[in-house]
């Protein structure tokens, strides 16, 4: 298929053969007739002719061509340098019009977007806290002021700060977080992160929490570096003061608990229906006092690192049967129905017998509580991949929405299922344990509490081989 211009020099070049025929025809008339020059001029007059209007029809449309192919390049300041009132005038002068406009188009849009970044790296820079952006592999893009001085030199260089031990510690943190496109910022999640400033070592909490443009495409994450240095060192002496207080009152509590009990046994003689009601309300919150310390000194150990789990293979069966056959008498007094519902050959769980018991006891305890009469309790286990879930469900009255993201921390004002010390200690028992744990409610449809143990892993035994 030819072009414009070549399908232009090919009707030029057979009209100008047309002209030559036409001449060379009367080429003989005029040579009789004595005037061969006047035929000649005749031939190079319509050459010419042709090659002028070759030329003057062409060159306007290569340098149309031309500047157009230059401005369509981005070069905003060229313009078309025809001239005149025809057509290919009107065409130049409406590609220098497109031209001026593209490029106030530019210089607008490239203002606005410099506004925004320069907005935005003024609220990053005036953000007090270490802040570092990266993009969806964790690599480093920017980070702000406060993070530039605490990670020095290294904060410009990726290499340079994979290479430090807090920086590496840093980049696989925010990469897990990208990769699992979540937001990490919960207490139970939140990876810290211990650095030394000078000659003091600080503790940092990574917050991350990943960037999606409007299709929900995954473009980075933002992390923020939370200096909880003073929180860890008020966290630790309140850690060390519970389990001093907690251990100093076990034995007044235990003397009252024995005082109370001989009392309501009647072996200080016979009580009045009054003194009987008081003492037996006494011992239940002197009970209910002694369960509180025992949460208590569990979470001081598991915070001190003084609690040392001896794990080993367990049923989830003959666990889930145990936490019920302990329960079951509270259960019928209160005409509550409690089911286990489990395989026999189930894969058993490698977990620390006291912990996973102290698990069940707390959620049982927290299902009956809120259980009413007629209603029933589910214990349930099931295998999940290299997981056994298990499961305690009760048709209570159910939590409201608000307090589900608070119910598992410590001393919660928002929880109501107890003096919600018991749900922080099941979680951290679940989470040193190698599981996790979630709970679903509705106002109305009861509880439901999940957590996972892992699969404990056949070990190969091999025995000895007698020769002969």
């Amino acid at each position: 298929m030819l072009n414009f211009s070549q399908r232009l020099i090919l009707g030029c070049v057979l009209l100008a053969c047309l002209t030559v025929g036409l001449v060379l025809a009367t080429h003989k008339t005029l040579a009789a007739a004595g005037q061969l020059g006047l035929a000649t001029t005749f031939v190079v007059a319509a050459l010419l002719v042709e090659l002028a209007t070759i030329y003057f029809v062409l060159r306007p449309i290569h340098t149309l061509a031309r500047d157009a192919n230059r401005i369509a390049q981005g070069n905003l300041e060229h313009r078309v340098s025809l001239r005149g009132h025809d057509d290919f005038g009107i065409i130049a002068s409406e590609l220098n019009r497109i031209a001026v406009r593209l490029r106030e188009l530019r210089d607008t849009e490239a203002g606005r977007r410099q506004m925004e970044f320069q907005l935005s790296d003024a609220v990053l820079q005036s953000i007090f806290e270490p802040i570092i952006v990266t993009d969806g592999k964790g690599h480093v893009l920017r980070v702000n002021q406060a993070a530039a001085e605490l990670l020095g030199e290294a904060a410009t260089d990726r290499m340079a700060l994979a290479n430090t031990p807090g920086g590496a510690k840093m980049l696989s943190a925010i990469r897990d977080a990208v990769s699992m496109q979540k937001a990490v910022a919960a207490e139970g999640e939140a990876s810290m992160l211990p650095m030394r400033i000078g000659d003091r070592e600080r503790s940092y909490r990574l917050r991350t929490t990943p960037m999606r443009d409007s299709e929900g495409r995954l473009l980075g994450a933002v992390t923020t570096l939370e200096d909880v240095t003073t929180l860890q060192d008020t966290d630790r002496f309140k850690t060390q003061f519970i389990a001093v207080a907690s251990r100093k009152l076990r034995d007044p509590l235990l003397q009252l608990r024995r005082g109370l009990y001989a009392l309501t046994q009647g072996f200080g003689g016979d009580l009045r229906p009054l003194q009987a009601e008081l003492a037996a309300s006494a011992c239940k919150e002197a009970e209910n006092l002694d369960d509180l310390m025992s949460d208590l000194v569990e979470v001081a150990e598991l915070d001190t690192g003084k609690r040392e789990f001896k794990l080993e293979r367990l049923r989830p069966l003959q666990a889930l049967g145990e936490a019920r056959d302990r329960y079951c008498d509270e259960a019928a007094k209160n005409h509550v129905r409690m089911e286990v519902n489990a395989y026999a050959d189930l894969a058993a769980v490698n977990a620390d017998r006291r912990a996973l018991r102290s698990i069940l006891d707390n959620l049982l305890s927290n299902a009956l509580r809120y259980t009413p009469p007629e209603g029933e309790i589910l214990l349930a286990a099931e295998e999940i991949k290299s997981f056994v879930q298990f499961t305690v469900r009760d048709s209570g009255r159910g939590i409201e929405a608000e307090r589900l993201s608070s119910i598992f921390d410590r001393f919660s004002t928002s929880s109501e299922r107890g003096t919600g010390l018991g749900l922080a200690l099941v979680r951290r028992l679940v989470e040193s344990l190698g599981g996790q744990i979630a709970v679903e409610s509705r106002l109305g449809h009861g509880t439901t509490f999940r957590f996972t143990l892992p699969i404990a892993t056949n070990t190969e035994v091999h025995h000895p081989v007698e020769a002969g």
